[in-house]
């Protein structure tokens, strides 16, 4: 007689993360006191390699600009970058202005300030972003993070990492659509597709970053609308097992969240996140601009590059703003 497998068909729940949070646990694995988590994977050699993709030298960043038309909105729970003049051009050349400071009738200047959130626009999530149950990556308290910043998990663990070979899975392309659907949830069968599409193996150390179109979509329609917290495409739980088997150093979407909305766990919000955050400690980038970068790579016909993207040294930073930059 033979064994017919169970088929599970009741939604996944609390009871899913926590079991597929077990499995693909790297607490301790470096240690009880790492705080780079997959940034282990990403070795020296993998930059020499990396250097070694550079061939027509072609640079495409891939930041939205900081300024205030960005993707915030009233519900999204942050606000768009705030940038302000302190000294301007106009504080020279008005009249009188040359005989009230007699020091700076040759040498003038301008200058300028900027006020935002870290993660309004294209950024890193660091490790102290997300706790489960009180916990963040590698069995750390929550506590470790105060009004004061983050004393374990800091963003600046990052600050001389973040230089790597960058793999771009373009979904929308393997898959023969314009742009993935909102609540379209990633599969690794998805990810294996992608990568035999545009003929890469993706391996330890990279940095992969996952195109669903989220930014094309936004612009054929002419307005950020729910971008920002809205129904979207992204990684499904399904996705997870085939990240940690990879061994990658980070991932970033052109997506606000990363993961699928609305999510697959009715009564665990944003459970990607705590599987790649907390339990793999995956560094995950949002809001990457995809668009260039994949025009850029059908035309040469590859799909790796160098990659660099290191986040600001903020002292008990909890996320960064950041350029990345593929160079070709």
């Amino acid at each position: 007689m033979t064994d017919t497998p169970t088929t599970h068909t009741s939604a996944p729940n609390i009871d899913t993360v926590r079991e597929l949070g077990q499995r693909i646990s790297n607490w301790r694995r470096w240690g009880e006191h790492d705080q780079l988590g997959t940034l282990n994977h990403l070795r020296p050699e993998h930059r020499v390699a990396a250097s070694r993709l550079v061939a027509s030298g072609e640079v495409i960043s891939l930041s939205l600009p900081l300024d205030s038309q960005g993707p915030q909105h009233r519900d999204s729970g942050r606000i768009n970058p705030v940038h302000l003049m302190t000294v301007t051009g106009r504080d020279f050349t008005s009249p009188g202005s040359a005989d009230r400071d007699v020091q700076r009738r040759y040498l003038q200047n301008a200058d300028d300030m900027l006020f935002l959130p870290t993660q309004s626009g294209t950024q890193w999530d660091g490790l102290a972003h997300v706790f489960f149950e009180q916990q963040m990556y590698n069995g750390y308290s929550a506590a470790h993070v105060s009004s004061n910043g983050a004393r374990r998990n800091a963003i600046t663990s990052a600050a001389d990492r973040m230089v790597a070979r960058g793999v771009l899975l373009d979904l929308p392309a393997a898959l023969g659509c314009d742009a993935l659907e909102p609540g379209h949830a990633i599969t690794g069968a998805d990810l294996d597709r992608a990568c035999s599409e545009s003929g890469v193996e993706v391996g330890p150390g990279d940095v992969v970053l996952v195109r669903t179109g989220a930014l094309a979509r936004v612009r054929k329609r002419g307005q950020w609308a729910d971008y920002a917290g809205g129904p979207a495409p992204g990684l499904g739980l399904d996705s997870v097992s085939w990240i940690a088997e990879h061994e990658i150093a980070a991932l970033a979407t052109d997506t606000w969240d990363v993961e699928v909305r609305p999510a697959q766990t009715p009564d665990v919000a944003q459970p990607v996140h705590i599987l790649l955050i907390v339990m793999m400690g995956l560094w995950i980038g949002e809001m990457f601009d995809l668009e260039q970068l994949a025009e850029t790579c059908a035309r040469l016909g590859r799909y790796e590059f160098l990659f660099t993207a290191p986040p600001l040294v903020i002292t008990g930073g909890i996320g960064s703003p950041i350029n990345p930059l593929a160079v070709l």
